[in-house]
């Protein structure tokens, strides 16, 4: 009975840790659009875009509000976003998306996370080139029936169009993103989430052990407060 009492703990603490994990995230996301673009999001594309992705997450709607008022204060503490480039163990090329006041700390801390797990860090555009930059759309299918919109999908810029019984996703090349942005609003259909992803072109196998290996260095980076996204190609 305890040893269960402690599973059920377990995956209730790592499942907490996700959530505050995603709620920084889109903090950071809404600190950033706000800076950029002001904190009205009805002349603010970006703010919109992470707004959308807050209720994604069941982010409560005063921490969202908090969240555009203190990235509207002068005292707020502006980001920087950064991408750093390396490996994981077993030749696995990861990037990593931050966004930090800090850049000399956070250059410091993912050059150690990589080192302590087996990886190494790379110079910029040492891996990117095994990327693609992608727009990607995420929908309850409940929400958004394939069959009724799928053509419509596909004229503003749908590249490809995936379902399972959790979610349907749509991918769009890097310059067609805002494209379905402004489509998705004009016909007010609401995506659980929308984000710029590096998407690999290749991937790799590797038996169970060593995908071990490569998942504790991905785990320490996206550990890391200051790590946004960690993209790798491990199939």
């Amino acid at each position: 009975m305890g040893r269960i009492f402690e599973k059920r703990k377990h995956k209730m603490f790592a499942r907490f840790d996700r959530m505050a994990k995603a709620f920084t995230r889109i903090g950071k996301d809404i600190a950033i659009a706000v800076k950029q673009g002001g904190p009205n999001p009805d002349n603010n594309p970006r703010l919109r875009m992470a707004i959308q992705n807050a209720k994604g997450v069941n982010m409560p709607k005063d921490r969202v509000e908090n969240a555009i008022k203190r990235a509207s204060s002068k005292d707020e503490k502006d980001f920087q976003e950064v991408v750093y480039e390396g490996y994981a163990p077993h030749g696995v090329p990861v990037m990593v998306e931050c966004a930090t006041d800090n850049p000399t700390r956070t250059v410091a801390n993912i050059r150690l996370h990589f080192s302590k797990n087996g990886g190494s860090m790379g110079n910029s555009g040492s891996v990117q080139f095994l990327f693609e930059r992608k727009g990607v759309f995420k929908f309850d299918p409940a929400k958004l029936p394939l069959d009724e919109w799928e053509l419509d999908l596909i004229d503003a810029g749908a590249e490809d169009i995936q379902q399972d019984e959790d979610a349907l996703i749509v991918y769009t090349k890097f310059a067609e993103f805002g494209h379905m942005q402004k489509f998705l609003e004009s016909k007010k259909l609401d995506a659980k989430s929308a984000e710029l992803q590096y998407i690999p072109t290749t991937t790799k196998e590797l038996s169970e052990a060593q995908q071990d290996e490569v998942m504790e260095c991905i785990s320490a980076l996206e550990e890391d407060d200051d790590v946004q996204n960690v993209y790798h190609n491990l199939a």
